[in-house]
């Protein structure tokens, strides 16, 4: 599975950006992640293949997770975008029967995208 995701920019707080990523084919699942510098990957939001979407508190009421199946592409759309959320943002897989269970972990998916980094600040 080939993850390719894109979106990522400055914008200043209280805006809006829609992160996407395309991916060579359908899963189990898939996951935003996001990375500030020296810490591990965090969980953001993921959603299943039946629709079903999971969001970290951080993120819930502020952030929406979609797909457009028939384009095989999953959306993370951004607002009310905080200085705290600066960060590089990664898409990724899991197609593995475990990863309902791992869904908030990296270990839970397979395949990732390269990052795509998100810069708010005035």
């Amino acid at each position: 599975v080939q993850l390719q995701a894109s979106g990522g920019g400055m914008v200043q707080p209280g805006g809006s950006l829609r992160l996407s990523c395309a991916t060579s084919r359908r899963t189990l699942g898939m996951g935003w992640f996001r990375q500030f510098p020296g810490k591990e990957r965090e969980f953001v939001a993921a959603i299943r293949n039946d629709g079903v979407t999971y969001y970290s508190p951080s993120v819930k009421d502020r952030f929406t997770i979609s797909r457009d199946s028939p384009k095989n592409t999953v959306y993370l759309q951004m607002s009310s975008l905080k200085p705290e959320d600066t960060a590089d943002y990664y898409c990724a897989a899991g197609n593995r029967a475990d990863w309902y269970g791992y869904k908030f972990s990296s270990t839970g998916y397979d395949y990732w995208g390269q990052g795509t980094q998100v810069t708010v600040s005035s």
